[in-house]
């Protein structure tokens, strides 16, 4: 495995993934509430936190971050819930989009799923690589955050994974409106807005309340696939 893993606890397997600039840091709080109950995972996107840093741009991208996942996936034993937040978010999103039937469930926060239209992708994509450095990762990282294509948004109509969409209040207006977004596209989520929550809700006043959605979300889960089962 080429990335840094956190893993403790023991239960289902919930796996956190970090936004840009970011680490595996970021869901302290949340795998310390959860972990008396799940097994949690978090890992360091490539150029993040304790991964390395390799210079190749090449290896930088979606679909490595996606076969990284691949690889924390195979070693759980069973089909993760994944929680995401911003870029961790639209990786889950793409995730469960690329490999249907290998998530039970999904909770995003702060997330969008990305542009249909190419001309507004080139423009995110200038902005991404604008300001690497206002992230604290080196220039060619930022290739985790280009998108070329509108994959999660051309799937989201035939994503019908169990999803919770959050977002905070006060974070920046395009995440709410994504958020709603989701919730309306999906053929299964919900959107919960955070009163006052802003980009970085999971790590500061928000962090217990994020928790226990988690947890009530996950629980939820449980409960349908055991009704499931029973017929």
């Amino acid at each position: 495995m080429r990335v840094h893993v956190e893993k403790r606890g023991q239960g289902d397997p919930i796996v956190f993934l970090h936004g840009m600039g970011s680490s595996s840091e970021t869901w302290a709080a949340q795998m310390a509430a959860l972990e008396g109950r799940f097994t949690v995972v978090a890992f360091d996107l490539l150029g993040h936190g304790q991964s390395p840093v390799p210079k190749d741009p090449a290896l930088y991208s979606r679909d490595g971050a996606l076969a990284d996942l691949d690889d924390v996936v195979a070693s759980l034993g069973r089909e993760p819930v994944l929680v995401g937040h911003s870029l961790g978010g639209y990786l889950s999103l793409a995730y469960a989009a690329t490999r249907p039937g290998s998530v039970r469930g999904m909770v995003v926060t702060a997330t969008g799923p990305g542009f249909r239209d190419p001309e507004k992708r080139e423009a995110w994509n200038a902005r991404a690589e604008r300001n690497a450095h206002r992230f604290g990762v080196e220039p060619q990282v930022a290739g985790l955050n280009l998108q070329q294509d509108g994959l999660v948004m051309e799937s989201l109509a035939q994503l019908d994974v169990p999803t919770l969409v959050l977002a905070g209040t006060e974070d920046a207006a395009p995440y709410t409106s994504s958020s709603a977004y989701l919730e309306r596209k999906m053929a299964n989520a919900r959107f919960v807005a955070i009163e006052g929550g802003k980009h970085m809700m999971h790590e500061e006043s928000h962090a217990a309340e994020i928790a226990k959605l988690i947890t009530e979300f996950v629980n939820a889960l449980a409960v349908v696939e055991e009704e499931v089962s029973n017929g």
